[in-house]
């Protein structure tokens, strides 16, 4: 909950990549990014509260854990939100078919009979449910934020981390094309974060996924606080920041990101010398 009610507060929704677990690295050593970002805020100013849940797609979290959200969401608050690593590729069968939603940003619906409890459910886009989420939202007098999943360590054979492919499709463009069509601010943090590990390159990024080296969707601490920063330069790139009132002076020692311009090719080290 909110540590001074009368601030206004940064609602952080998502899944375990944004809050692992019960949010503390306990067990496994796992971090989401919505750890440490709060030190990139000033608690004096604003309330950062993380309601992100581990396993939850959009459509799973919109279901469950959104309804104990919205009511405590007050005018001038802020939903800072990220889904798409649970929402299982469209598939509604395996493990994860019960959390799947249908691929896409439109309208069309699928009835499906739920995975786990068997009993058939209207199930909606990606995109239905991100834009329940925003304008549900703004109508509590809010300003809600997309951020696109952050990257998994995958490496395709250009040396470089791969935004999406045929099993990891794209929910970062989708969240992208659901934020222009509702006119709300806008963070590419899969891109953003992707543009890094491809400048860290595969021994420096290796070991921000534990567990070392099966891990490719979960980082450590430190694998957090560059999402976190990935999340705050893209945030100072709008050209209208929500947020820019309210950094802390770590916050504010934070770069905007430009993603204007191309990526720069890799560069291969020198071979060393016989």
């Amino acid at each position: 909950m909110p540590t001074n009610p009368a601030l206004p507060t940064i609602w952080i929704v998502g899944d375990s990549t944004v809050r692992n677990g019960q949010g503390n690295g306990a067990g496994n050593g796992q971090w989401g990014w919505g750890a440490p970002i709060e030190y990139y805020f000033d608690l004096n100013k604003v309330n950062v509260v993380n309601r992100a849940v581990g396993g939850t797609s959009s459509r799973t979290f919109y279901n469950a854990q959104w309804k104990n959200v919205v009511p405590e969401i007050k005018k001038g608050d802020f939903v800072l939100m990220q889904f798409g690593h649970n929402d299982n590729n469209g598939n509604f069968t395996g493990a994860g078919g019960y959390r799947a939603s249908l691929n896409g940003v439109g309208d069309e619906i699928q009835v499906v009979d739920n995975a786990r409890s068997g009993s058939p459910e209207t199930v909606h886009t990606f995109g239905w449910y991100m834009k329940q989420y925003v304008e549900e939202a703004r109508a509590k007098g809010a300003t809600p934020i997309i951020c696109s999943l952050i990257p998994r360590k995958i490496w395709g054979d250009d040396g470089k981390i791969v935004r999406h492919n045929a099993d990891y499709v794209g929910y970062g463009g989708w969240a992208a094309e659901v934020a222009k069509q509702e006119n709300i601010p806008f963070v590419d943090l899969n891109e953003i974060t992707a543009r890094k590990y491809d400048a860290m390159g595969k021994d420096l990024v290796e070991p921000r996924f534990v567990p070392v080296p099966t891990e490719h969707t979960h980082t450590d601490w430190y694998g957090a606080v560059i999402n976190a920063e990935s999340v705050i330069g893209g945030l100072k790139a709008l050209k209208e920041d929500p947020l820019a009132n309210y950094f802390s002076n770590r916050g504010k020692a934070v770069p905007a990101v430009d993603l204007s311009q191309p990526e720069p090719p890799l560069v291969k080290p020198a071979a060393a010398a016989k």
